[in-house]
């Protein structure tokens, strides 16, 4: 399973791709096809202090990247992009029509990449500590 994404790295880009039209479409593309309402936003869990949505989007887009990059120079850049494209993604919200910038999804998004980088930090400590 581990290797499947490294072969496919399609998979990797096609999240990417599929997670930036949900950021900047004007509106709620899901609710759209799931509730025939463009302006009403589908919620997977209950929001705490952070946006859950904005949370598992960010964990699993980031598992599937440390999956797909698994080298040690590869996972520090990746590193960088997630946060850097979790940070640009949100604050490019504030332009877009019937979209905002709120820092409770600001934090998901952070979060939830900070969350797999732990995960696989400890993984890949793990890794090394059985060669």
């Amino acid at each position: 399973m581990i290797n499947f994404f490294s072969k496919y790295k399609f998979i990797f880009y096609l999240c990417n791709f599929f997670l930036i039209l949900l950021y900047l479409y004007p509106g709620s593309l899901l609710g759209c096809f799931l509730y025939d309402d463009c302006k009403l936003q589908p919620q997977i869990t209950a929001d705490f202090i952070i946006s859950t949505n904005h949370l598992y989007a960010y964990i699993a887009l980031s598992i599937i990247g440390f999956l797909t990059y698994r080298k040690n120079n590869q996972f520090n850049i990746l590193s960088i992009y997630l946060i850097f494209l979790s940070v640009v993604l949100e604050v490019l919200q504030y332009f877009v029509p019937n979209r905002s910038f709120e820092f409770p999804d600001l934090f998901g998004n952070l979060a939830g990449v900070i969350i797999a980088i732990i995960i696989f930090y400890f993984f890949k400590k793990n890794e090394n500590f059985k060669n």
